[in-house]
């Protein structure tokens, strides 16, 4: 993919990358010569994927000479984050491009939902994110150009039963990044705009009393693939694009709600939303 030479020589952070897209993700930038830094609260898994983005390096002529490292961290702590990034500033590392994926999702009505579960589902999706940048800021206000691509959801675009943590998560990240790009030149951000895609998020969605919801929903599995996901999102990045909407016939609602809010509300209350 002649995006990825976009990429070449490079340092990159991914987060969430343990599953799902930051995984997809680790995997196509394991072929480019290029340092990854992977950060997953799963160690176990974590470490899964950071073998083989190392094996798939060794199979790669042109990423020979550069390396895969993997970090534990838990966005719903601040310490956590706190106690890599003083490991990250103490060897002086800086980051070209910094993924960020780490997320959970939720499948739970707004009233019975208990408010711990709201603040856990912000903790992780939208401060989690946001502290690490603050964290950061010494290297992002260098004046070195960096972007950052932040994974979002077409749920950040609207609500949708069963999701109003989620989607107010998602809405919070937009704000925010958005207005760091808008201060800072030498930074870019580019928004990845998931709809449904096969990964297993809807495992790990919170229910309305903390508990997880450990099921995969059908309209997951029949989103689009999560490899197809990565590889367009890669593009996106390389091209510079501030948005990029990524899924299937599941994108029309994005259109439907700027055209035709009628039929959006009326839509949304009939779509299943597991």
């Amino acid at each position: 993919m002649k995006a990825l030479k976009k990429f070449e020589h490079k340092n990159i952070l991914i987060t969430g990358a343990a599953s799902g897209i930051g995984e997809a993700l680790t995997y196509e930038l394991s072929r480019v010569a290029a340092n990854l830094f992977l950060m997953d609260r799963n160690w176990e898994q974590l470490s899964v994927v950071g073998d083989k983005s190392n094996a798939i390096r060794s199979d790669a002529a042109s990423a020979s000479g550069y390396s895969t490292q993997i970090f534990h961290v838990d966005f719903s702590d601040a310490s956590s984050i706190d106690k890599v990034v003083a490991d990250i500033t103490k060897a002086g590392q800086s980051f070209d491009y910094i993924f960020l994926n780490a997320g959970i999702s939720q499948r739970a009505l707004t009233l019975d939902t208990d408010i711990a579960v709201d603040r856990k589902i912000m903790e992780v999706n939208y401060f989690g994110p946001v502290y690490l940048i603050k964290q950061l800021s010494g290297m992002l206000k260098s004046g070195r150009p960096a972007h950052l691509a932040v994974t979002n959801s077409i749920s950040g675009l609207f609500g949708f039963p069963l999701r109003s943590a989620y989607c107010a998560s998602k809405h919070a990240l937009f704000g925010f990044f958005e207005s760091l790009a808008l201060e800072n030149d030498h930074i870019k951000v580019t928004f990845l705009i998931p709809g449904r895609v096969n990964t297993p998020i809807s495992k790990s969605a919170i229910l309305a009393d903390g508990s997880t919801y450990s099921k995969m929903d059908s309209g997951q599995v029949g989103g689009i693939d999560v490899d197809k996901c990565a590889r367009i999102a890669l593009r996106a990045v390389a091209k510079g694009k501030r948005r990029k909407l990524i899924g299937g016939k599941e994108l029309l609602m994005v259109y439907i709600k700027k055209y035709i809010p009628p039929l959006f509300y009326l839509l949304a209350k009939r779509i299943s939303a597991t």
